[in-house]
């Protein structure tokens, strides 16, 4: 029972009186990227990479917090004080301090964060949007961690893929792009996230994962 309790962290949402579980082991991740969204006009792709391996997490967030997480990655200095950034002068000021965050659920193509903020004696967990929880660590320079259940059904990865020996022409293919994903069969769907991820399409990969996944549970 202690080895259970040591492997899992239980997370009871009341309101929907469901509990999932969540394996303790956390999995470090960085700042990759972050590319202009093709097909939603507003939105941006931010890529989360594993630290330790291949996979890469792709999150469609909004301009705004594009635009939080791009100022402090390339240093810049508004002329005035972001919200993210009055929230750390805040943080800094009543000697608070944001450890880490943890992206700790995926459902219908929606990530959800925690910010782990101390005192130096006393640590809190306070729910966060990802988009704001990953300008927030960027500017605290504290990790991100994600979980492997999570990794498994929303990232994907990169340079181990299989190839299929019958693939489907590419004229076919390309016929196909302009309508639905669900005039797709799976293993097209297999192909074409393959393909996405080669070519750094990562917005695309999402909408393909989230279509594999989506067919998973039928």
């Amino acid at each position: 029972m202690k080895n259970l309790l040591y492997l899992c962290n239980y997370y009871f949402k009341t309101k929907d009186t469901v509990i999932t579980i969540y394996k303790m082991d956390k999995i470090k991740l960085e700042v990759t990227g972050l590319s202009y969204s093709q097909s939603q006009s507003g939105a941006y792709a931010l890529i989360l990479s594993e630290t330790n391996g291949a996979r890469r997490l792709p999150i469609i967030i909004g301009g705004f917090e594009a635009q939080a997480i791009a100022i402090e990655i390339e240093r810049m200095k508004p002329s005035r004080p972001l919200t993210h950034d009055l929230f750390k002068s805040l943080a800094v000021a009543y000697k608070l301090d944001l450890t880490e965050i943890i992206i700790y659920k995926f459902s219908e193509g929606i990530f959800y964060s925690r910010l782990i903020v101390t005192d130096g004696s006393t640590e809190k967990e306070i729910d966060a949007r990802t988009s704001d929880a990953v300008a927030l660590a960027i500017r605290f320079n504290c990790p991100i961690y994600t979980y492997e259940n999570i990794l498994s059904i929303a990232g994907v990865s990169i340079g181990n893929e299989k190839t299929s020996e019958h693939k489907e022409p590419k004229e076919n293919i390309e016929e196909k792009e302009a309508n639905d994903l669900n005039n797709y069969t799976s293993s097209e769907l297999e192909e074409m996230l393959i393909e996405a991820v080669e070519n750094e399409e990562f917005e695309k990969a999402s909408q393909i994962r989230d279509e594999i996944n989506r067919r998973k549970k039928i």
